[in-house]
Parts: C-alpha cells; structure tokens; sequence
C-alpha cells in the first residue's frame, strides 16, 4: 500500500468515526441530558423563611410529572418532574404518591423555570437533579396513576404510567 492510499485511509477513518460520535452525542443530548440537567437549586434552609405561604388550591402551578421511565424495574424506574412555569417553585414537602399510597416526600428544594428533578425509586445520593426514594421494590406499574400534591394535599399533577 502506497503512502497516499494510507494517509487517506486514516482521513477517511477519523471522518467516519467523527460523525458516529457527533450523532450519538446529538442523540443522547436530545433523549436524556434534556430531562437530566436542570437549573435546580437548593431552597433557603427553613430558618431563613419567615414562614411558608399558604398555597392557593384554585390556583394554577405548572408543576408537571412529565414521565415515568422503567416502569416495574428497580434500577431503571424514576419520575421526571419539571416546573412548566415562570417562577421557581419550592417543592418542599410536596409528596409523589402512586395508587398504593406509596408516599415521596420532596426535600428542602426550588425548581427553577423549566427544571427538572428526577426522583428514581432506589436508594442513593441525592443531588439536585437526583432524589432518591430508597424504596426495595419498583413500584410503577403501567396504567397506574401518579399523583403530585402540594404540601396541603391538594393534586398539583396527575399522570398515568404507559
């Protein structure tokens, strides 16, 4: 094989596997990084509120439960739930439940405009995009309804598992 032919190969090569590694990162930003990354920042610990305002029930907080991804499987199952509104919202002892009554009671944190937080059903780490319900068993079941309230029970968000 001549120089010329080898040099390129090797171009034609590096060009090949540029363009795989450009589309798989293109790929994952568009299906996972997205409802992954969220400007989520921790909310002023409670000794730095005056006191927790009383959420109006009639009012609109487009908080959203946008998925549940893994349904039935433990290490794969998480809600993905995402401030759809224009104003931080402090999700602090608001609770995901699901059919069973299984409770999730949110930690001390402000979703920002368009974050999102993804509460997986294992044990784990929280961070600000990850909370983790430290459950043993999946517990999402495809048709069952998941239901986001507010810290005075009242459903801020409803969705149904596929």
């Amino acid at each position: 094989m001549d120089r010329r032919k080898l040099i390129l190969y090797l171009l034609l090569n590096v060009f090949v596997s540029a363009c795989v590694t450009g589309g798989i990162l293109f790929w994952y930003d568009r299906n996972y990084r997205a409802a992954s990354l969220s400007p989520v920042q921790p909310a002023l610990p409670s000794g730095a509120q005056n006191s927790a305002p009383s959420l109006d029930p009639n009012a609109d907080i487009p908080v959203e439960i946008v998925s549940i991804v893994g349904a039935g499987t433990l290490d794969a199952e998480w809600v993905v739930v995402r401030n759809a509104g224009s104003e931080p919202v402090n999700l602090s002892t608001w609770q995901l439940r699901d059919a069973d009554r299984h409770v999730f009671v949110f930690p001390n944190l402000t979703l920002n405009p368009n974050g999102a937080v993804q509460v997986h059903t294992i044990s784990g780490t929280n961070t600000v995009i990850d909370l983790y319900w430290g459950l043993n068993n999946p517990i999402w079941e495809s048709g069952e309804e998941a239901q986001l309230l507010d810290p005075n029970g009242n459903v801020r968000a409803v969705y149904r598992v596929p």
